[in-house]
């Protein structure tokens, strides 16, 4: 029985692991077809959401636990970068590197306090935070899987 309950547990260790690999993370997804963040805002143009497939590179991650990246866009602006459902992480210590990611981007005005939650697990100061009061229109994505290369 102590031998089945072994081979059980490994089956499951296994299977849990295939969900979240060290470069992959969310649903398994390619390089193919990827195009680069800068055109993704002319690539959408008057859309408010479009389906993409995207590369780009970190300019920094959530510091509490990896819930949101931020990738460089051409314009000086970065486009925040969710996970669909809250359903995986991505590491903290990412920023510069390059990531591809799949999903769904989208056009949205951001609240005020949204904005100031972002900056606060950025880990900016409290002055910083409290000189955001307005809301802004950002480029956002909500990504199914990400690769880190």
């Amino acid at each position: 029985m102590k031998k089945v309950m072994m081979l059980m547990m490994l089956v499951m260790s296994a299977l849990a692991v295939q969900a979240q690999t060290p470069n992959h993370f969310g649903k398994e997804i390619n390089e193919n077809k990827v195009i680069e963040a800068s055109a993704l805002p002319e690539k959408m143009g008057d859309k408010t959401e479009m389906a993409a497939k995207v590369s780009g590179q970190v300019e920094s991650v959530c510091q509490v636990k990896g819930c949101w990246m931020a990738v460089k866009l051409d314009n000086g602006e970065t486009m925040r970068v969710m996970f669909k459902d809250y359903a995986f992480f991505v590491p903290k210590d990412i920023s510069g590197k390059t990531v591809i990611f799949e999903g769904q981007a989208q056009k949205k005005t951001i609240p005020v306090e949204h904005l100031q939650h972002y900056a606060k697990d950025a880990g900016q100061s409290k002055e910083e935070i409290e000189k955001i009061t307005e809301p802004k229109e950002e480029l956002t994505f909500i990504a199914d899987g990400v690769i880190v290369k």
